[in-house]
């Protein structure tokens, strides 16, 4: 992969970084949508494609970017397509701090040392060109304004800045509430971008649970837990299990 290209993940880091302040804006929910904003940059590379809901390696072949490519390499290693859901809830310690340290030595931004309250250490990011970052702006507002389908990494884009919460970053305030839900619709024009906006929202709600089980088959009724019990024939009392007490098993 050329480095004439910002990756998905660049982009989406330089949207969220505040000129004024040179912190990142939804720091718990952006490491979520780094991580998915991997996933769609190496779909759009053909090293990985979606499968229902999961994620499959198509072409192990490294991309050239060595971040994406240890991404790359853990989902190869699992040997199984992934839940999509499952990949982006996972551990990412440090993937923001990894970004923003790749961005610094590409020049794109620079780390300034400062203080908390005089005592504790911090680091800030100052854009070093914000045309870049205008431009990635651009190319959201363009999408917003106009209607006309984007191509697929802006519609990418548009639906991790969204499930990740940055429309009230980009676009405050009651003025800016159109815009922001017509960055939520943007999300239907790419569906790998689709399947990880959504995975990123199931994440943050919780809902990173076990895949839907299949309706109870006729003549078998559910159980609490789940569980499908057989159905007693009619007219035939049911003989209690020996020594045992009915108990709910939390799943």
């Amino acid at each position: 992969m050329g480095r004439s290209r910002r990756t998905l993940p660049e982009e989406l880091l330089l949207l969220a970084l505040d000129p004024a302040t040179g912190t990142t804006a939804q720091p718990q929910s952006l490491d979520l949508g780094l991580a998915g904003a991997q996933l769609v940059e190496l779909a759009l590379a053909g090293r990985i494609a979606p499968d229902g809901d999961r994620i499959a390696v198509v072409v192990p072949r490294p991309t050239g970017d060595p971040t994406l490519d240890c991404a790359l390499e853990l989902l190869r290693r699992r040997g199984a397509p992934v839940r999509a859901v499952h990949w982006i809830g996972g551990p990412r310690l440090g993937l923001r701090q990894t970004y923003l340290s790749h961005l610094e030595r590409c020049g794109m931004v620079h780390a300034v040392a400062g203080q908390m309250c005089g005592v504790l250490p911090t680091t800030r990011y100052q854009a070093t060109d914000n045309e870049i970052s205008r431009e990635i702006r651009a190319r959201l507002d363009s999408a917003i304004r106009t209607g006309v389908p984007p191509d697929p990494r802006t519609a990418a884009l548009a639906a991790l800045a969204h499930a990740v919460g940055l429309g009230k970053h980009l676009y405050p305030g009651n003025e800016g509430r159109s815009s922001r839900s017509r960055l939520r619709d943007l999300i239907r024009h790419d569906p790998m971008g689709g399947l990880v906006a959504h995975a990123v929202m199931d994440v943050q709600n919780g809902a990173a649970a076990q895949p839907r089980r299949s309706p109870a088959p006729a003549g078998r009724q559910a159980a609490p837990g789940g569980r499908a019990t057989a159905e007693p024939a009619r007219g035939v009392p049911v003989q209690p299990r020996r020594g045992a007490m009915a108990r709910v098993v939390a799943h």
